[in-house]
Order: C-alpha cells, then sequence, then structure tokens
C-alpha cells in the first residue's frame, strides 16, 4: 500500500525548503532574538494607501475584478513604469497584476518553460526562483556572480552556460541577498551578448526604487534590442511597504502577457480587489513617502556596513535594496555554522549566503529594513561574537 507521501510529485517531494525560514522558525520561539533576517519594510504602509483601502471596504466595493486586474491600475502601473525607468507599455495587452511579485516570477515559468527547458538562474538569489523552474518541468542552469565583480552579471559568466536548450534567464536587480545593483553599462554589455540569442529575460525589479547609486534604476528592457524578450516582474510589497497587501505585476511581450493572464485565471482569477484600488492611490500620490522610506535605508546602510567594516568583516557596498553581504571567511566557519552559534550563543538572526545559492557560501545575508537602534544592538553583539571566535582560534 502506497504511504501518503508516496502520492507526493517527486518535484516536490525533493524541493527543500526555505533556507532562509529555517532559521526563523527557530528565532521566533526564542526570547530576546535580534533579527537582521527577514526582508520587509519596518515601516507602515503609507497611510493614503490605507486610507483608500478603508473607503473601498466602506463602499463595499469588494467584487471580483477581470483576470488581469482593474484597468485604471494597470494604467497607473504603466505610467509608473514610464516615470521610473522611461519604457512604454499598453495596459490593456502587455500588463498583469499578480498576488505579488512572485505570482508573476512563477506565472511566467508555468507560461514559457517546457519540460526540458532549461533556464539560467543567475546566483546568489533569492529562493523560489529554481523551485519555479522546476515546478513547470524545466532544468534550472546557476549562473554564479561573485563578490570581486560586485555580484554583478557579467556576459563572459552568462556565456559559458548557453546551450541549445537554453530558453530563459532569471535575475533580480536591486539583488536580493547581495544587494547589487547592475548599471546601464552592466547591461548594455549583456544586451550586446543576448541580442541575436533566442532567450527570454525574466527581470525581477521588486527593488527598483531603492537604489543608493545616485542614478536611476536601469532594466533590461530599456534597451530596444531586448525589450520584446524581457518580462517585468514587479510589486507594491517593499517600496510601498506593503508585504501583506499581496500585490504584484507583470510587464511583457503582448503575447506572452496573454498566456500568463490565462495560468492566472485558473490558478487565482484575480489578486484582491482592495489591494488593487488602494496601490491605485499609492501610485498617484505617494512616491515622496517612497523617497523618505529609500533614503531611510540608505542611512542605515551606510551605519550596517560602516559597523561590519569596524568589526574587521569584508562587506563590499551594496548599493540598491536592503540588504548586506558580509564575508564571514575570516572566522573558519560556515555560513550555515556561523549564524547557528550567532543565533543560539548572541540571539542574532542572520540567513547563511549558502541558503541563497553555493556561490552565497562563506556569506551571510542581513537585512537593514529594521530600526537603528534593533542594528546597532544587532552589531555590537554579533562583534562580541567574532570577539569569542578569535579566543577560541588562539586559545
Amino acid at each position: 500500500m502506497k504511504r501518503p507521501e508516496d502520492y507526493v510529485n517527486p518535484s516536490v517531494l525533493d524541493m527543500p525548503f526555505s533556507g532562509i525560514r529555517k532559521f526563523f522558525d527557530v528565532a521566533n520561539e526564542m526570547e530576546g532574538v535580534v533579527s537582521l533576517g527577514v526582508g520587509e519594510p519596518d515601516f507602515d504602509t503609507p497611510w493614503a494607501i490605507r486610507e483608500r483601502a478603508i473607503y473601498t471596504l466602506e463602499k463595499g466595493r469588494t467584487v471580483y475584478t477581470s483576470n488581469a486586474g482593474l484597468l485604471e491600475l494597470r494604467k497607473e502601473i504603466c505610467n509608473y513604469t514610464k516615470r521610473l525607468i522611461g519604457v512604454e507599455y499598453s495596459p490593456k495587452e502587455e500588463t498583469l497584476v499578480t498576488v505579488g511579485g512572485s505570482e508573476a516570477v512563477d506565472a511566467a515559468m508555468r507560461t514559457i518553460v517546457a519540460p526540458g527547458d532549461e533556464v539560467l538562474v543567475v546566483e546568489p538569489s533569492y529562493v523560489c526562483y529554481k523551485p519555479c523552474v522546476t515546478l513547470a518541468g524545466g532544468i534550472p542552469v546557476v549562473v554564479n556572480t561573485k563578490a570581486e565583480n560586485d555580484f554583478r552579471l557579467r556576459p563572459e559568466d552568462l556565456l559559458d552556460k548557453i546551450t541549445d536548450k537554453t530558453k530563459a534567464l532569471i535575475c533580480c536587480y536591486p539583488n536580493n541577498p547581495t544587494g547589487a545593483v547592475m548599471e546601464y553599462e552592466d547591461w548594455a554589455k549583456i544586451a550586446e551578448a543576448l541580442k541575436d540569442k533566442d532567450i527570454l529575460i525574466i527581470s525581477d525589479e521588486i527593488y527598483a526604487e531603492l537604489t543608493y547609486t545616485g542614478k536611476p534604476h536601469c532594466s533590461p528592457a530599456q534597451f530596444p534590442e531586448l525589450k520584446d524578450k524581457v518580462i517585468i516582474a514587479s510589486g507594491f510589497s517593499k517600496s510601498f511597504a506593503m508585504t501583506g497587501w499581496r500585490l504584484g505585476y507583470a510587464l511583457g511581450p503582448a503575447p506572452i502577457i496573454k498566456q500568463m493572464t490565462k495560468v492566472h485565471q485558473y490558478v487565482i482569477m484575480c489578486a484582491p480587489t482592495i489591494s488593487q484600488r488602494a496601490a491605485i492611490e499609492g501610485l498617484r500620490s505617494c512616491e515622496g513617502e517612497v523617497e523618505k522610506m529609500r533614503k531611510q535605508y540608505d542611512m542605515r546602510r551606510r551605519v550596517m556596513r560602516q559597523g561590519f567594516l569596524d568589526m574587521g568583516l569584508d562587506c563590499f557596498e551594496a548599493l540598491g535594496a536592503f540588504y548586506l553581504f558580509p564575508c564571514i571567511k575570516s572566522t573558519g566557519l560556515s555560513s550555515e555554522e556561523f549564524c547557528r552559534r550567532l543565533l543560539f550563543e548572541e540571539k542574532v538572526a542572520v540567513v547563511p549566503g549558502n541558503a541563497l545559492g553555493d556561490c552565497g557560501e562563506g556569506f551571510i545575508r542581513c537585512s537593514y529594513a529594521y530600526s537603528v537602534e534593533d542594528i546597532k544592538k544587532a552589531l555590537e553583539r554579533i562583534a562580541r561574537f567574532l570577539d569569542k571566535l578569535k579566543k577560541e582560534r588562539n586559545a
């Protein structure tokens, strides 16, 4: 007789649980833990957005929307995207409203990936990319980035991995977990390398507003030779502090968005109506609030990085998102062991770098989406932990 687990799809059965959540399930049960682990803004959703949601509830506007999302919202998304990166999209044909940015990634994978297709996954990366490829029947092929290159994607790293089975590339810039960015010159090199290749790019741009270079965010969709090959996945969770509202979107070529909408239609129906109406107000009136949050993150970024440098940890200057990726190789501990001991001995929760790709071994991910007080408290405890490790080595 079969056991219940014998009925499970082998791809699901073999899939590990998130390496991020493993530590925080433990941390949540401990008293006095300072967490630098979860990538969630500590700001309240801007009041104008919340007020629109309240108004929507009061008016009873809680029925389904069209599958692709409210046309009014799709128009505002397209207007906002044009302001952000200067690229135009059709609200009716090239825009899909999703349940968070993650659904946009998943729907893209289910739509374009056929069994046996290879998808290049740029690592270190957010944990969902490889599982999404696998669940769609594809084969994830890792493209490693390196600290000595500021974790930016280089054409030579990419070209080495391309085969006749390569269907797509997925990447996230500004990057989770490293905080790396790709500037115009970086994408220009990738565009030149890929212009004659039939490879789609799924560009996760959920952190697009959170850059600290003094230059605007750059998307591969800005390059004419790539635009019809790019699917942008983004959303409101990070920059608008709307994680629990579960609202995202996809922008891309009309024939692909049409088929993604079909997948979304059968699995989701539509994104939450209240969230959609609230987001319209966010796009119209809250860019100033987004900028205030960005400036706060930038200040916290500099405080945290200086703290790591002062305690002797190498930490490249991350210029986007709200993460730092300090190197802990000098301690002699693996990423897993470092994080486990730090949690149990000093009650600080961070993410082991190898949970975000094998090339993340020797690093830890630390989020600065926390108060300066918590950041300084965590830095003090990490410094104390490093002093303890030095004494152990010298004993």
